[in-house]
């Protein structure tokens, strides 16, 4: 019998094939919905007479001279004329065979921004294409893709136009559910990938064009519908009924808490007893502005799982955040019996194993640490509630994780995130519309005001004056830098420069030094310095961003503060004002500024409000950078605004229930349209 042939290996691919996959072209749709970034009119000539400068046109003429210079550097120079008047071509990096091609009594088009030079008008390195007298002009206006260095615009135009042919573009939706006056999908696209040159220039860059008004709605209701479905298969899921019982932990927690809750933090606490109490797994994001006691909340929480008989997890994104809950917690809930297990990348040997044991045995009934919590070896008895702070610093697959540890009872732990970032409402319907918000909105009484300061770098000494002042009274100081050492890239003053020069300008003050790269106990001993008062000066990176507490501290100053971003500045100053003394936050720049960073600044100065800081923040970021984590990296609005585009917005969130509800065939093949597997990020 003959041997069957072998089957041929896969050609190779070629480095355009592999920039598009890069850039996730991988579909038919997917090369249809890469739209333009802009439009170059090659439907119409421009008279050579007619160039004004700076304006990008295409004019066509004859060469009437053609040769290389030797000025400066080797230059080819082409001089082409039509019946208006002449202009002159120059190139600095060239080929022969484009000398060759420009060869005189060639006709050329060209493309490009013309300039006046010292030889009358002339065009640098434009866009050249040989053509005769009944060449035809384009039809519509030639669009220009987001591309890489590896992809030519000429060979990912045909792509797209052969996808665009070939895509599956027919009316998913039900007739008159699509906003009156928006065109078919399939219109919108063809109009978009090809503009006829009538069109709106300034309609198709603000993007308010009907045509990019229905890819938007159209994206923005996959996103609802991936959330509502999301929303629904998790209340299929079963997950522990966790109820406190009457005189126990809940209760007695309550009781020994030396201070009264607020009654936001009341509320909040009691949606979430109600979320607990249902056997379906909560999914619940906590949200507060910095201080206002969110770690109480989760404490709760903590409490009426344990009560219940099962163990609760706490996860945060840094060991000095993780170790600021484990000391409360362990302050409040281990005089009422609580064991909790500390679990961290720093606890080693035969006291991480002591840890890991009691985790698996049930023995420890709260389990706080940072990532190492989700470890493969981290085993659970009865995880019934899983706790993640700061939630946008973790990825997907991190909470995932987490709630994978009950998979062997064939349930799903509650999770309870949270976050001290607020979320505006356009983002909340959006990127969090499967999840239920409690939003603690006051801050415990007697915590003061911060007042924040913007100064530039020459001011600097005065500042360090104003330290010495406050340092003398009795104040304790924070002073943050973006850097720990010297940086040739990045000319920025550095933790240890600076704590040298302070410790140098105030004798008799202690200054102390923080950063990443010192070991935990070295951090926890410095902490514990300073916040036992005993030092008065701690000079730090950005590792107090957040979990810090130390109600003395009334001074915060920010070095290089337009470096950061908004919602961290917000972070930082939230270290202060903690106490009862009146507090400031001083914000240090070095001109000039971006107007990116002169915004940052000016909302600092502004408002102490973590709700309108969020909002400034999400007009100045996007929501991609926004959201961090949440998306793993997958940008999941490419084209809507959520702030230019609430209605459209609206519209969808409205329409996504009626969609799923009588058209479930039609909505998912709405979400794999436009979502593919990226759906799989709204889940977690």
């Amino acid at each position: 019998m003959p041997e069957a042939a072998a089957t041929p290996p896969p050609a190779p691919k070629s480095a355009p094939q592999k920039a598009m996959e890069k850039l996730g072209l991988l579909r038919d749709i997917d090369l249809a919905l890469h739209l333009p970034l802009r439009y170059e009119d090659e439907t119409r000539i421009t008279p050579i007479a007619a160039l004004r400068e700076g304006e990008p046109v295409q004019v066509e003429g004859v060469v009437i001279d053609c040769q290389v210079e030797l000025r400066s550097r080797r230059q080819l120079l082409v001089r082409v004329k039509d019946d208006s008047g002449t202009l002159l071509l120059r190139f600095l990096h060239f080929y022969p065979s484009q000398q060759k091609q420009m060869s005189a009594a060639a006709r050329l088009r060209i493309r490009g921004e013309a300039r006046v030079g010292f030889f009358g008008r002339e065009m640098v390195h434009p866009v050249v294409k040989v053509v005769d007298e009944d060449t035809p002009l384009a039809q519509a206006l030639t669009p220009v893709y987001p591309a890489s260095a590896q992809l030519p615009q000429a060979y990912l135009r045909k792509a797209v136009a052969s996808g665009l042919a070939r895509a599956d573009l027919r009316e998913l939706l039900p007739a008159g559910v699509v906003p009156r006056g928006l065109p078919s999908l399939k219109d919108a696209l063809q109009y978009l990938h090809h503009p006829p040159p009538s069109a709106s220039q300034q309609a198709l860059h603000d993007h308010s064009h009907p045509a990019w008004q229905r890819l938007k709605f159209e994206e923005l209701l996959a996103q609802q519908l991936s959330q509502l479905q999301a929303q629904r298969e998790r209340a299929l899921l079963v997950a522990p009924a966790l109820k406190a019982k009457p005189g126990g932990l809940h209760e007695g927690l309550l009781a020994a808490l030396p201070f009264q809750l607020t009654t936001a933090q009341a509320r909040v606490a009691e949606e979430i007893a109600q979320d607990l109490a249902r056997p379906q797994p909560t999914h619940r994001l906590l949200q507060g502005d910095v201080g206002s006691g969110k770690t109480v909340v989760a404490a709760l929480a903590a409490a009426v799982a344990i009560d219940a008989g099962w163990q609760c997890a706490l996860m945060a994104p840094t060991e000095i955040l993780a170790e600021q809950h484990f000391r409360k917690l362990v302050q409040w809930l281990e005089p009422l019996g609580l064991q909790v297990a500390w679990l961290t990348g720093s606890v080693k040997g035969k006291t991480r194993q002591k840890m890991l044991d009691a985790a698996a045995s049930g023995e420890a009934q709260l389990v706080i640490g940072t990532h190492a919590v989700i470890e493969d070896k981290v085993k659970f008895a009865r995880l019934g509630l899983a706790v993640i702070d700061e939630q946008h610093r973790f990825g997907v697959a991190q909470r995932l994780a987490l709630r994978n540890k009950l998979k062997s009872m064939a349930l799903e732990p509650h999770l309870l995130m949270m976050s001290a970032t607020p979320i505006p409402r356009t983002l909340a319907m959006t990127y969090f519309a499967d999840l239920d918000v409690s939003t603690i909105d006051e801050l415990p009484p007697g915590r003061s005001p911060i007042v924040t300061k913007v100064f530039t770098e020459s001011k600097r000494h005065d500042v360090v004056d104003k330290i010495r002042m406050a340092v003398a009274d009795g104040a304790q100081v924070y002073w943050v830098c973006p850097l720990v050492e010297e940086s040739e890239a990045v000319d920025l003053r550095n933790a240890t420069e600076t704590h040298a020069e302070l410790s140098a300008e105030l004798p008799g003050a202690r200054v102390g030094l923080l950063h990443g790269r010192m070991s935990p106990a070295d951090k926890a001993a410095v902490m514990a310095q300073f916040s036992s008062g005993a030092m008065s000066v701690l000079v730090a990176t950005t590792v107090i961003e957040v979990g810090v507490d130390v109600p003395n501290a009334s001074l915060m100053v920010i070095e290089h503060a337009e470096r950061f971003g908004l919602a961290q500045l917000h972070q930082l100053r939230g270290r202060v004002g903690r106490g009862s003394v009146a507090s400031v936050c001083v914000l240090i720049y070095s001109p000039p500024l971006s107007d990116t960073g002169k915004a940052r600044l000016k909302a600092m100065a502004e408002t102490t409000d973590g709700f309108e800081i969020a909002r400034r923040d999400l007009n100045i970021r996007g929501p991609g950078e926004f959201m961090g984590s949440r998306q793993s990296g997958a940008e999941l609005l490419r084209f809507a605004d959520l702030q230019e585009d609430a209605p459209l917005l609206v519209a969808a969130r409205a329409l996504a229930p009626e969609l799923l509800d009588r058209h479930p065939a039609a909505a998912a093949a709405q979400v794999r349209r436009w979502l593919g597997t990226k759906a799989e990020y709204l889940k977690a």
